[in-house]
C-alpha cells in the first residue's frame, strides 16, 4: 500500500451516514434480476447467477440492463474492470430512463496502457442535457479486485460513491431553474465497448485488440429502491431513510478529500468551455 493509499485509508475508516441509514436491500441474481441485452453470447450469467461478465473483441462489445426500472434510490454495483492493456475500452454503468428528454446518471471507465490509471468518468443529464462532466482517478487498482460502485439518488440529491465514499454531489436545485430528474424512472444498465476514437488521451491511444478479449466483471448487485411499473411506484417497507438523506459533514469532508486529491476534471472549472460564466449549478 502506497503512502497516498494509506492516508486516504486512515481518512475513510469511519462509516458514513449514506451506508448505516438504509432500509434492507432488496439483492438478486443475475439470472432474476437482469437481460442481456446484446453482445452474441459475449456476456455472460455465472456462478449460480452470482457473477456476470461482459467481454469485448474486434467484432462486437456487449451489454445488460435490469429488468425493473426505479423513481429513486440506493444502487450498488461491484465491478472488477477489465485489466491488462485496456486503452481504448470503455466500461459503462448507468442509470438511464426512455425518450428524448431521458434523464441520466453515469459511472463510465476509461481504459488506459498498463500502469496507468484508469479514468473514472462522472456525469448527469436531466431532460436530454448532460455536459455535466466531473472526471477522477481512483486511489487503487480497479482492475486487481472488486469494489463497490454506488448512486443514491433521492429528491434532494445525487450522490455517486466509490466504496461506499461520496466522491460528487448533484444537488437538486429546481428553485434555480435547473431540471432535476425525479418524473422518469430508469433502468440500470451497462455495457464494455470500444471507443479507442476518443477515450484514451483523447483518441492517442488505440485498442490493442491482440490483448483482446477484454472483459469486466460484476457481482453483488443491491437495489434499495422504488420499482417503477405501470406508472406507479412501490417503495420499500417502511419509510426508507435515503429517500430524504442528506450529506453529513463527515460525508462532505471526505468528498472535499476525494476531489482534491483524484479530481482530474471539472466541468466547472473549465474556462475555456464557459468564456461566458459557468452553469448555475456550479455556484452551489
Amino acid at each position: 500500500m502506497d503512502r497516498s493509499t494509506l492516508i486516504l485509508s486512515l481518512l475513510f475508516t469511519l462509516t458514513i451516514s449514506t451506508t448505516t441509514l438504509f432500509s434492507p436491500v432488496f439483492c438478486g441474481t443475475f439470472d432474476t434480476e437482469f437481460d442481456i441485452t446484446w453482445g452474441d453470447g459475449r456476456g455472460k450469467v455465472l456462478n449460480n447467477g452470482e457473477l456476470l461478465t461482459l467481454s469485448l473483441d474486434r467484432a462486437s462489445g456487449s451489454g445488460f440492463q435490469t429488468k425493473k426500472e426505479y423513481l429513486f434510490g440506493k444502487i450498488d454495483m461491484q465491478l472488477k474492470l477489465v485489466p491488462g492493456n485496456s486503452a481504448g475500452t470503455v466500461t459503462a454503468y448507468y442509470l438511464k430512463s426512455k425518450g428524448d428528454t431521458w434523464d441520466e446518471i453515469d459511472f463510465e471507465f476509461l481504459g488506459n496502457l498498463t500502469g496507468d490509471p484508469y479514468t473514472m468518468h462522472t456525469n448527469v443529464y436531466t431532460q436530454g442535457k448532460g455536459d455535466r462532466e466531473q472526471q477522477f482517478h481512483l486511489w487503487f487498482d480497479p482492475t486487481a479486485d472488486f469494489h463497490t460502485y454506488s448512486v443514491l439518488w433521492n429528491p434532494h440529491h445525487i450522490v455517486f460513491m466509490v466504496d461506499d465514499i461520496p466522491v460528487r454531489e448533484f444537488k437538486n436545485l429546481q428553485h434555480m431553474g435547473i431540471p432535476y430528474p425525479k418524473l422518469q424512472p430508469m433502468r440500470l444498465y451497462s455495457s464494455l465497448w470500444n471507443a479507442d476514437q476518443w477515450a484514451t488521451r483523447g483518441g492517442l491511444v488505440k485498442t490493442d485488440w491482440s490483448k483482446a478479449p477484454f472483459t469486466a466483471s460484476y457481482r453483488n448487485f443491491r437495489a434499495d429502491a422504488c420499482v417503477s411499473s405501470g406508472g406507479r411506484s412501490a417503495c420499500p417497507a417502511g419509510s426508507p431513510r435515503w429517500f430524504s438523506q442528506r450529506l453529513d459533514l463527515t460525508a462532505a469532508d471526505k468528498m472535499r478529500v476525494v476531489q482534491r486529491k483524484y479530481m482530474v476534471y471539472n466541468y466547472c472549472t473549465d474556462t475555456k468551455r464557459f468564456p461566458q460564466g459557468f452553469p448555475k449549478e456550479c455556484r452551489h
